[in-house]
C-alpha cells in the first residue's frame, strides 16, 4: 500500500501544469514562474476548497492567465540561476542573511493534523490550512481511501488491519451523522425572510462541521500552504528531522527535494554531517534528556482539577511599564526615570496617557505599537485539540503543548445530544481511546494519530498585550468556532479581573463576549453581498 494518493492528470493538463509546479505525483511541491498575487490568490482559495492545489489551479485559475512566454517552461526541470553567487556568499562565509531574500511557496498535502502542527511551529513563515470547518470529511480520496494518515510501520504490523477498520468506522460515524447534524441545525434555525437558499445552506452546514470535527482523528488529512524564506525553511527541515514522529522525519526529506529544485543553494547546510545534521542531533538528544528528567522527577504527581482557562503568571506592574514604555519616545529621559514618574501619576492621568497612545480605534485592525509588547501573561490551558490547532498558528506568542491522548477526556457538544446522536459519538470516543492504547506499547509516536480532535490537550501559552489583542479580538468575532471563542473569552476576562489590567483589557475593544447561533450566517450574507456587487 502507498502511503499517499497520486493525483491524474490529462496529457495536456500534465503540458500545464509542468510550467508552474515541481511535479506533479507527490504531495510536496513548490509553485514557480508565477506572479506573487496569483500565488497568493491561490493559497487563499486552497483553504477552503477540498481539491488539491493543482486540480484548483487547473479548475479555476488557468483560465485567467496569460501564459504567453511560458509556453517552453518546465519548472521540473529546476532552476540554476544565480547559483554560484549564492554558495559563495551563502555557504563559504556564512552570511544567514541572504538566506532571507529568497522565498517559496511550498504546498504541503496529505498531512496528519500531528504534522500540521510541526510544520506550523515557527514564527518567520505563513501558513494557510485547510479548515474543518468548510471541507466535509466524509468523502475519499481518488484511491477510494478516506482522508487519514496510515504510517507504514503501522501497517506493517500486527496493529495494521485494526489500525484501518478502526479509522474507517470513526470515518464512517463522521459520514453518518452529517446529515444528522444538518437536518438538526436546519429544524433549530429556519431560513429566514431575506436570506437565499444558498446562505443559509452554508450557514447551517458549516455548524453541522464545527458540531462534529471532533469526531476526526488526528490522524486527518489536511492540506497547507506555506510561504517562507530559505533561511526559514533551513530552520524548520532541521527541527522537522529532529523529531520523534516518522512521518515528520520523512516528510522532510520530500520539502528537501522539491526545496532544492528552486533554492538549493539556501539549503546546502540541512543535511550535512557537521551542519544541520548536527544541529539535529543536538536537538533530538535534548528532546529524550528533558523526557527522561521530566518523567523521573514528575512522574508520580497527578495533575489537578483545572479551570479550562487559567492565568498562571503576569507582572503586577506590567500596566505601569506599558504607559511608561507609551511616553518614552516622545521625551528625552531615561527608562526608569519615567517608570518611577509613572507610578507616582494618578489613574486619571495614566489612563489619559493610554487614550492618547490608543487613540480612535474603528476597527480591530487599528493596533497600537509595541508599548504594549511590555506587558505580558502565561496561560495554562486544558482544551479540545480543534481549539489547540487554531490558536496555535498565532505566531507573535510562545506556546509549549504537552502530547495528545485520551488522558484528560472530551465534551460531548450539547447539539450533539439534542439531536440524539450522543451515544454514537461517544461509541467513536471509545474507539479512538481504544486505538490509542494499543499502539501506546509499540507506536509511542504514532499513538496520537488515533485520538479524536475532542480530545482535550494542554499547553501553555506566553504571550504579550499586542499579541494578546490582535488573537482575541480575531477569535471572539461572531464566525469563530465556539470552543475557541470561548477560550479567548476567558483569557481577556482573566487579564481585567485576575491579572486586574483593566486598562489593557479596555485596549481590546473588538473582543466579543456574546454568544450566537448560526456563527457563519453574518459572513455568508456579507459574501454574498460582494458577490452581488452591492
Amino acid at each position: 500500500m502507498t502511503r499517499y494518493a497520486v493525483e491524474t492528470f490529462t496529457p495536456d493538463e500534465a503540458v500545464i501544469l509542468r510550467r508552474y509546479f515541481t511535479n506533479l505525483d507527490l504531495p510536496v511541491f513548490a509553485l514557480t514562474n508565477l506572479p506573487e498575487v496569483v500565488k497568493g490568490a491561490l493559497f487563499a482559495r486552497y483553504s477552503r476548497s477540498a481539491k488539491s492545489l493543482r486540480r484548483l489551479f487547473l479548475d479555476e485559475f488557468v483560465g485567467e492567465l496569460d501564459m504567453t512566454g511560458d509556453l517552453t517552461v518546465d519548472a521540473t526541470m529546476g532552476l540554476s540561476r544565480a547559483e554560484d553567487l549564492y554558495k559563495k556568499v551563502f555557504f563559504e562565509y556564512g552570511d544567514d542573511s541572504v538566506a532571507q531574500l529568497g522565498g517559496v511557496h511550498l504546498a504541503c498535502e496529505q498531512s496528519s493534523n500531528l504534522l500540521t502542527k510541526i510544520l506550523e511551529w515557527g514564527r518567520l513563515m505563513a501558513y494557510l490550512e485547510q479548515s474543518t470547518r468548510y471541507i466535509a470529511y466524509d468523502t475519499r480520496l481518488g484511491n477510494g481511501r478516506y482522508r487519514y494518515y496510515r504510517d507504514p510501520d503501522v501497517l506493517k504490523s500486527a496493529l495494521g488491519l485494526r489500525y484501518v477498520g478502526d479509522m474507517d468506522r470513526m470515518f464512517d460515524t463522521y459520514a453518518e451523522l452529517l446529515p444528522v447534524m444538518n437536518a438538526h441545525y436546519a429544524k433549530v434555525h429556519p431560513q429566514q425572510a431575506g436570506d437565499s437558499d444558498f446562505v443559509w445552506r452554508q450557514a447551517v452546514r458549516a455548524k453541522a462541521f464545527d458540531a462534529l470535527r471532533g469526531l476526526l482523528p488526528a490522524a486527518s488529512l489536511s492540506n497547507v500552504g506555506i510561504y517562507g524564506t530559505g533561511q526559514a525553511y533551513e530552520q524548520l527541515l532541521i527541527r522537522m528531522h529532529a523529531h520523534p514522529l516518522p512521518e515528520a522525519r520523512d516528510y522532510a526529506e520530500m520539502m528537501l527535494v522539491e526545496l532544492r529544485k528552486v533554492i538549493p543553494s539556501f539549503l546546502t547546510r540541512v543535511d550535512l554531517p557537521d551542519r544541520g545534521r548536527a544541529w539535529s542531533t543536538y536537538l533530538s538528544n535534548n528532546r529524550g534528556a528533558m523526557d527522561e528528567i521530566a518523567h523521573r522527577l514528575l512522574g508520580e504527581t497527578e495533575p489537578s482539577g483545572r479551570d479550562a482557562v487559567t492565568l498562571v503568571n503576569w507582572d503586577p506592574e506590567g500596566e505601569d511599564r506599558m504607559v511608561a514604555s507609551m511616553l518614552y519616545p516622545h521625551t528625552e529621559l531615561p527608562d526608569d526615570l519615567i517608570f518611577d514618574r509613572v507610578k507616582q501619576m494618578s489613574s486619571a492621568e495614566k489612563i489619559d496617557v493610554v487614550k492618547a497612545y490608543v487613540g480612535d480605534r474603528t476597527n480591530r485592525r487599528h493596533r497600537p505599537g509595541r508599548a504594549l509588547e511590555t506587558v505580558w501573561y502565561r496561560f495554562d490551558l486544558l482544551t479540545d485539540y480543534g481549539a489547540f490547532r487554531d490558536l496555535q498558528r498565532h505566531r507573535m506568542l510562545s506556546i509549549e503543548w504537552q502530547t495528545l491522548t485520551p488522558l484528560h477526556g472530551y465534551d460531548v457538544p450539547e447539539a450533539i445530544t439534542e439531536a440524539g446522536a450522543a451515544v454514537a459519538f461517544d461509541e467513536s470516543m471509545e474507539r479512538s481511546a481504544a486505538l490509542h492504547d494499543a499502539l501506546l506499547d509499540d507506536f509511542s509516536n504514532q499513538a496520537g494519530y488515533a485520538v479524536s480532535l475532542a480530545y482535550k490537550v494542554r499547553y501553555a501559552m506566553t504571550l504579550n498585550a499586542r499579541a494578546a489583542m490582535q488573537m482575541l479580538e480575531l477569535r471572539t468575532e461572531r464566525q469563530g468556532h465556539p470552543s475557541y471563542r470561548k477560550v479567548c473569552q476567558d483569557m481577556h476576562t482573566l487579564i481585567a479581573d485576575k491579572a486586574g489590567h483593566h486598562a489593557v483589557a479596555e485596549m481590546m475593544r473588538y473582543v466579543d463576549h456574546e454568544t450566537y447561533d448560526l456563527e457563519r450566517l453574518e459572513s455568508e450574507r456579507r459574501a454574498e453581498t460582494k458577490r452581488a456587487g452591492v
